[in-house]
């Protein structure tokens, strides 16, 4: 009789912490890509190292990499909106986590160099 007992508790301590209050899960909505990337008030950030950057890059980019985005969240704050891209999307991505944790929300991340162009390519 005891473990029955038992038993019901354990169930109904699961199903009270399975049971969760509606929680909204709705993310902020994806801004359009293409006017962020075309829109001439939007700053372009290549987080590529130096020499990568000399190579090739997006037209009117700026090079900030990612070893440098902490020293540099003043300029990200000056920003109206700013887009990181890299070459596979994970340094872009890192960057973009770096300046959320630093309270700066006006970043997107394109994800790769070859985005970025093919966006200013298609005019």
């Amino acid at each position: 009789m005891k473990m029955k007992f038992l038993i019901c508790i354990m169930i109904a301590g699961f199903v009270a912490i399975s049971c969760k209050t509606a929680v909204n899960t709705a993310e902020t909505p994806r801004p359009n890509m293409v006017e962020l990337v075309n829109n001439p008030e939007t700053t372009l950030v290549d987080v590529r190292i130096p020499s990568e950057f000399e190579e090739k890059t997006a037209k009117n980019a700026v090079n900030i990499p990612l070893a440098e985005i902490e020293n540099n969240l003043d300029f990200f704050r000056k920003q109206k909106q700013v887009v990181l891209f890299c070459n596979r999307g994970k340094q872009a991505q890192s960057a973009l986590d770096i300046l959320k944790k630093n309270g700066i929300e006006n970043v997107v991340s394109a994800k790769t160099l070859d985005n970025v162009s093919a966006i200013q390519n298609s005019k």
